[in-house]
């Protein structure tokens, strides 16, 4: 099976670009694409959080519960994405429109791919060393990294979201990464032509 996105990283960013690319099904420019995501949250930063400044979250909800909810927010709303758990990436090879992603379980091949693991090192995906830079917006003494992007892309293909992209540890931040880029690649398969999708209230 080959993937036309495939995201690999199942935390804020992850998940809010899965939730994006997938509530476009009914585009007649994304009907037919593969859509799967990578979720391995062991180390997500939000299994630590307590959100309390977040617009429409209730105060008090733990990241764990959001990590949780969002999985099955995808799978209710929509099921056609692809959830691979329990495995963790290892290497990733190849350009746009044949990477292949070597998980500790198989291999995945994919047209494009959406890097959104978290900022922390070591990184642990192989093939990716020479984008790795200090990260821009923490801490020095906390040593974390990015990968080198333009406006969320490393390489023809290759997008990266959230604290890996640069920004900030914010959960709004992150997902608002997440959805920048999944709305950049609706573009792209809108044939350059300006995507997003809203669901609006029936009158």
């Amino acid at each position: 099976m080959k993937y036309d996105i495939l995201i690999i990283g199942g935390g804020a960013a992850g998940l809010q670009c899965a939730l994006v690319l997938g509530s476009a099904i009914k585009q007649p420019y994304a009907a037919d694409k593969k859509i799967g995501i990578i979720i391995h949250q062991k180390a997500s930063h939000l299994n630590s959080a307590l959100l309390n400044n977040v617009l429409g979250i209730p105060p008090g909800t733990e990241g764990g519960v959001i990590l949780e909810s969002g999985k099955k927010q995808l799978s209710d709303l929509y099921p056609h994405v692809d959830q691979i758990e329990n495995e963790k990436v290892l290497n990733i090879s190849g350009t746009e429109g044949n990477f292949t992603i070597t998980s500790n379980k198989r291999n995945y091949q994919a047209v494009e791919i959406v890097i959104a693991t978290g900022y922390a090192k070591p990184f642990g995906i192989k093939g990716l060393e020479n984008l790795e830079i200090p990260h821009r917006r923490s801490v020095a003494e906390k040593d974390r990294i990015e990968l080198k992007n333009s406006d969320h892309l490393s390489a023809p293909g290759l997008w990266v979201a959230g604290t890996l992209a640069g920004w900030r540890s914010q959960f709004a931040i992150a997902a608002g990464s997440g959805a920048q880029v999944a709305t950049d690649i609706l573009t792209k398969w809108n044939n350059g032509k300006h995507a997003k999708v809203h669901d609006k209230i029936a009158e």
